[in-house]
């Protein structure tokens, strides 16, 4: 089978992205910002599915359950925690302080950056989707490839809009957790301080130990606001247009597609699926309820998966190594593929991690199912990453070009020599 350079008299790799700019100009007009879990998301999905139709022979919504909120709901629990053991600490026991910093660790942990469903139950509870389009190959099915972007936006992150993304990073985010770590070091040290000295009260009337303790609260009263800033990260109604995140990805998959349609290019044994999850934006609950329900079909024959999540900065587009806070290690051999894929379009790009976040290829990967992630967005982030100024106006085509010749020599390369440790 040919790469898709040997090809390249057949794809029409522009008449492609035109199709996908026009697409995401027209969700982002005609249905909008699309919520994880709400009505807009599942008639983007309807949307992609109907245009998928044309292109592939099987389409199907599935639904799942999920709890939106439980993912960033956290944050006014994390908050009046952390706060409210500095002065604990200060006025009454650094034992409950202590306790406080951890209560306020423990969602922040878990929710945030491992994305585990740790307190979801506590939310009210929503019906999301995933939309799957498979385009089957001409004989038996031998291996597949699923290609997923998500279709849902983020509710917005008032700070990044405010002050811009880094700024938001270095000025409010990265001190606020210091903050929080602070206030915890500070209860174990009163703690330990307390307990060689006879107890808080008696180590306070040690002249020093006092100097410390008065230091220690004013230090962590220091970096009280910025942990109270963190109350208005983001917004709890409002979502934003989300044309680069995440619609670029959804149209480089959906024109992968196409293109192979187009160039009547199928291949014999390689079944292609393109997924369009809901809900990625609430802690990758589409993908993760997707790879659950299809665990053993996916196992069943060599499977290896490419999240695609937004195409708008050039300059960093990257293939993911590490994903979901660092957790998680992607597939080798799939990393490979992508990887030599934009080599072969002439694109020399970088293994990068996500350190922070994550993206829908960690929930395959954490089910042993080969994946990676793949996407060119300023990993800073830019200004308009989770807010209202991910518009259709704020596209950069030549980058979803980009992304969809990458994808079509994938899926190509894919078919003709599979991937490392995969299908081997």
């Amino acid at each position: 089978m040919k790469t898709a350079l040997e090809y390249s008299d057949k794809f029409d790799i522009s008449r492609q992205t035109d199709y996908a700019v026009k697409g995401i100009t027209k969700i982002c007009s005609k249905i909008g910002p699309r919520k994880p879990g709400s009505p807009e998301e599942l008639r983007a999905q309807k949307w992609f599915e109907k245009d998928m139709k044309n292109y592939c022979d099987e389409t199907k919504i599935e639904e799942f359950t999920l709890h939106r909120q439980g993912f960033m709901g956290f944050i006014p629990f994390t908050v009046i925690c952390g706060v409210a053991s500095v002065f604990i600490n200060w006025f009454l026991s650094p034992i409950i302080a202590l306790v406080l910093c951890v209560l306020a660790f423990i969602p922040l942990i878990f929710e945030f950056l491992m994305y585990k469903q740790f307190d979801d139950f506590l939310f009210p509870k929503q019906t999301s989707h995933n939309m799957i389009a498979t385009r089957k190959p001409s004989g038996e099915v031998k291996k597949r490839i699923i290609m997923i972007g998500h279709s849902d936006s983020q509710f917005e992150w008032t700070l990044n809009y405010l002050i811009g993304g880094l700024q938001a990073k270095l000025f409010v985010e990265i001190p606020a957790v210091v903050g929080l770590v602070i206030d915890t070091v500070t209860a174990l040290i009163c703690i330990i301080v307390g307990a060689l000295n006879g107890g808080i009260a008696a180590a306070n009337e040690i002249p020093v130990l006092h100097t410390l303790f008065l230091v220690l609260f004013i230090v962590c009263i220091v970096f009280v606001p910025f942990e109270l800033s963190f109350l208005f990260f983001q917004s709890w109604t409002k979502s934003v247009p989300g044309a680069s995140d995440n619609l670029s990805g959804c149209y480089v998959g959906m024109s992968a597609v196409k293109a192979l349609a187009e160039a009547d290019v199928r291949f014999e044994n390689t079944e292609v699926v393109m997924i369009c999850s809901g809900s990625e934006e609430a802690g990758l609950r589409g993908s993760k309820a997707y790879a659950k329900a299809h665990e053993k079909e996916l196992k069943d024959i060599p499977t290896v998966v490419v999240a695609m999540d937004t195409f708008r900065d050039l300059e960093t587009m990257a293939v993911y190594d590490r994903d979901l806070s660092g957790t998680v290690k992607h597939h080798a051999g799939v990393k490979k593929l992508v990887h030599d894929a934009c080599a072969n379009c002439g694109y020399d790009v970088k293994y990068e991690s996500i350190y922070i976040g994550g993206c829908d290829a960690a929930s395959f990967t954490q089910r042993g199912i080969p994946a990676t992630g793949f996407a060119a967005m300023d990993p800073a982030p830019p200004r308009y990453y989770h807010t209202r100024l991910d518009t259709a106006e704020n596209l950069r085509p030549e980058c979803i070009e980009v992304g969809i010749e990458v994808m079509v020599e994938t899926l190509c390369m894919f078919d003709k020599d599979g991937a490392e440790g995969v299908t081997d």
